[in-house]
């Protein structure tokens, strides 16, 4: 009974691992797709969030279950509680990879700010590694390392910060770029809550190691 029990909770770590990587490449694709004007990848990352939404509604049909049925000892379900709070976390994130795609489809106006995408683009690979770090960092049950990780939401807001800076000076140059400026600033925010989610996860993975929780950053 253990032994069966021990395997869907290892099949249940593996899935939300699976949904972490799912989410990363629709971040990475999403601001792909902005910076680059591709309206093609950016309806790839629409639908994918589907699969997205339907393996978090997965992992939360299981861990109830399990908790249910099972009746975990304290690490087991302080694992349980961690998916089951995480995913969740990450089918948000997945939520703002859809947003920024749909920015990417819907943009108007002729009249680009390419210091902004340049910015964005940065931002974005900054956003997908620690998305990716903090995914190693569950796998491993290293909480040291999330608390780590944390921090690095802190150069995610300063690029927010710099990407409205410039482009309200650049639509105050020019009023051609108010469209194209707007979409770049809210672009960063969804950006920036991408990185809110990612810490969200810093501190679950310090709640599985130690069963407190504790608010980084």
């Amino acid at each position: 009974m253990r032994t069966a029990f021990e395997e869907e909770l290892s099949n249940l770590h593996v899935r939300f691992s699976e949904m972490g990587m799912m989410v990363n490449e629709s971040i990475l694709k999403s601001v792909s797709a902005f910076v680059n004007h591709d309206k093609k990848l950016a309806q790839e990352v629409i639908e994918a969030d589907k699969m997205i939404n339907k393996r978090e509604t997965d992992l939360e049909k299981t861990s109830f279950e399990l908790i249910a049925l099972q009746q975990p000892v304290t690490s087991d379900l302080r694992m349980i509680v961690t998916v089951l709070k995480a995913s969740s976390d990450l089918e948000r994130m997945g939520d703002h990879a859809v947003s920024i795609a749909k920015a990417t489809i819907e943009v108007k106006g002729n009249e680009r700010i390419p210091e902004a995408e340049e910015l964005i683009a940065q931002m974005g690979d900054h956003a997908k590694q620690i998305v990716e770090d903090v995914l190693n960092a569950y796998v491993k049950e290293d909480s040291e390392k999330a608390e780590q990780i944390a921090k690095e939401d802190d150069v995610i807001d300063d690029f927010a910060r710099r990407i409205s800076d410039l482009c309200i000076i650049k639509m105050k140059e020019n009023t051609e770029t108010i469209v194209g400026g707007t979409s770049y600033m809210l672009v960063a925010s969804y950006l920036e809550r991408v990185g809110d989610y990612a810490t969200n996860i810093c501190e679950w993975i310090v709640y599985l190691k130690s069963g407190h929780v504790v608010e980084l950053n």
